[in-house]
């Protein structure tokens, strides 16, 4: 399996005597392919889940039909067809890709779909680049030069020679006898051990004895020890020592990266009113029904996978319903939810949505996205939108992240329609999460409940790690996917921006309006322009992508 990139068929697990179980579904860690060091889910098709035997998987018939070899790690689109059967769609959360390590699982079985140079893994593998210092390029280029000067000097000598030889042509008596006075070769040899003193082989070593001790001292940095498991710095190579003083430009993910990627659910909004983590949620008589539908939206639109450990239940995922009592699988009272359709998130979607069937009968869809992309799909009909917008923005000037949660409830006649033209896009091999994509948007519309506001706490001593970063002059851009307000206040709290910086805030909605307010900041800028001083760029992902154009960034560039 080492070499292969696999469909999941069965999987065993361990399974409990409760009605708490986890089938067909394993877990794998991604970290050698993207970094990430949380365990991802991986689920078998419930087509073949019941497959448990290798003689049940070689009676198996039928065909995969998928894309091309690709390098996109997180996109997979193939088709299962089993005989009298229908199409049965596969995507990423069936396959295990090469590279991966399977975890709380003793054995699979699986179809190889692509091997040797055509899996993922090797299509992404690139020759690794020479990791070399400007001051070995520059060392490096330096010897090559005087090495052919000495070639010249030597080739010069060399026609002396032979000019000296054919003028004097009496056998010098202290040569000797056999002396050939045509041996270019020799003599080009000669010459070259003569004048070898101009190449500077000690440097080099000098060079690297300052290297050693450079990184000596880096390992025995107590700044740089760390007490709480007794860790050094490890410099594991001394070849890029002297590029620590050159660096200028530092760019860095938030987070995970600035922050420590352990979410706190702290505050919420449901039905226009806000509340927070200091009581439990009161049942309010007007707003009764939203916060019971809000919190049963946190229960089941999620990708929680629930493990039973004796009495108690292992969350793989957190979810904040738990804290008000309300629980998956229970709650206070015992309620079925039948998943009917998951409508999964992407970089795109910025949205995941999950059609149910309620324990009452009812269709009915659960989504939880971006406020962006969730206030452009509300209904007429929706309410708290204005109040809830209030509450969004006084929680991203908390440093909070926000999602909007939303619900919509489907007739039989709606899901139906939608089921065809849902079952049509799976099996699409070609641009299929485009065709999924369009599928999704055309049932993806929403009646607001609320938002949610959770915290990523800053890891240690980030603030004063940026201060010093910016006293050397080094430029820091942080990646982030929050709102803006969000993005500004934990650059604050990070130290990235001070009160008294001048802040350039960058949004506009075409080529033309980014050209125009770039222009603008430059004017104002006026004599300060291309010069030394604290300036911060606030800048959006609309923005940055007609900055990135080519007439935009010469002008973004020269400034």
């Amino acid at each position: 399996m080492q070499h292969c990139k696999t469909i999941i068929l069965q999987l065993k697990i361990n399974l409990e005597k409760n009605n708490l179980r986890v089938v067909a579904t394993c877990f794998v860690a991604t970290s050698n392919l993207d970094g990430e060091t949380n365990l991802k889910i991986r689920q078998a098709l419930s087509e073949t889940a019941t497959m448990k035997t290798e003689k049940q998987l070689s009676n198996l018939s039928g065909k995969i039909k998928c894309e091309e070899p690709n390098f996109h790690f997180n996109s997979f689109a193939g088709t299962l067809y089993l005989n009298e059967k229908s199409p049965i769609s596969i995507g990423p959360d069936q396959v295990l890709l090469r590279g991966t390590q399977l975890k709380n699982t003793e054995w699979i079985l699986g179809i190889v779909v692509y091997t040797g140079f055509e899996t993922k893994f090797m299509q992404n593998a690139v020759k690794s680049p020479l990791k070399r210092s400007k001051v070995e390029k520059v060392t490096n280029m330096q010897i090559l030069v005087l090495f052919l000067l000495l070639l010249v000097m030597s080739l010069v000598s060399c026609v002396g020679a032979i000019y000296w030889k054919d003028r004097y042509r009496a056998e010098p008596w202290y040569i000797g006898k056999n002396y050939d006075y045509h041996s270019f070769g020799f003599d080009l040899l000669v010459f070259i051990i003569l004048y070898h003193n101009l190449i500077p082989i000690s440097l080099l070593v000098t060079l690297e004895i300052v290297k050693y001790i450079q990184a000596l001292f880096i390992n025995w940095d107590e700044d740089m020890h760390f007490k709480g498991s007794n860790v050094y710095a490890m410099a594991r190579t001394s070849n890029l020592n002297e590029e620590l003083g050159q660096v200028e430009y530092l760019f860095s993910d938030k987070t995970g990266t600035l922050t420590c990627n352990v979410m706190t659910f702290k505050k919420c909004s449901i039905a226009g009113i806000t509340y927070g983590l200091i009581s439990c949620v009161p049942f309010l008589q007007p707003t009764k029904e939203y916060i019971k539908e809000f919190l049963t939206l946190l229960c089941v639109c999620h990708t929680v996978v629930p493990e039973r450990e004796g009495n108690n239940i292992n969350y793989q995922a957190s979810s904040p319903g738990r804290c008000y009592k309300y629980f998956f699988p229970k709650m206070g009272e015992e309620l079925t939810f039948e998943i009917l359709n998951v409508l999964e998130f992407s970089s795109n979607r910025k949205r995941m949505s999950i059609i149910v069937r309620t324990p009452e009968g009812r269709l009915r869809l659960y989504c939880k996205g971006a406020d962006s992309v969730i206030y452009e799909r509300l209904s007429e009909n929706s309410l708290f939108v204005e109040e809830t917008l209030v509450h969004l923005e006084n929680f991203a000037k908390e440093g909070l992240r926000t999602l909007c949660v939303a619900y919509i409830d489907l007739t039989e006649i709606e899901y139906e329609q939608w089921l065809v033209m849902y079952k049509k896009a799976i099996t699409v091999v070609k641009d299929r999460m485009k065709t999924l994509e369009d599928c999704y948007d055309s049932i993806e519309k929403f009646l607001l409940l609320g938002a949610t506001a959770i915290e990523d706490r800053l890891q240690a001593r980030v603030p004063e790690t940026i201060t010093s970063l910016l006293k050397a002059n080094i430029k820091i851009w942080v990646l982030t996917g929050d709102k803006q307000e969000t993005a500004i206040n934990i650059a604050y709290s990070c130290k990235l921006l001070s009160g008294q910086m001048p802040r350039i805030q960058l949004n506009a909605n075409s080529l033309e309006a980014t050209q125009q307010v770039i222009s603008q900041n430059c004017q104002d800028l006026g004599a300060l322009l291309g010069k030394e001083n604290d300036l911060a760029l606030i800048i959006d992902g609309k923005t940055l992508k007609y900055a990135l154009h080519v007439e935009v960034r010469k002008l973004l560039c020269c400034r």
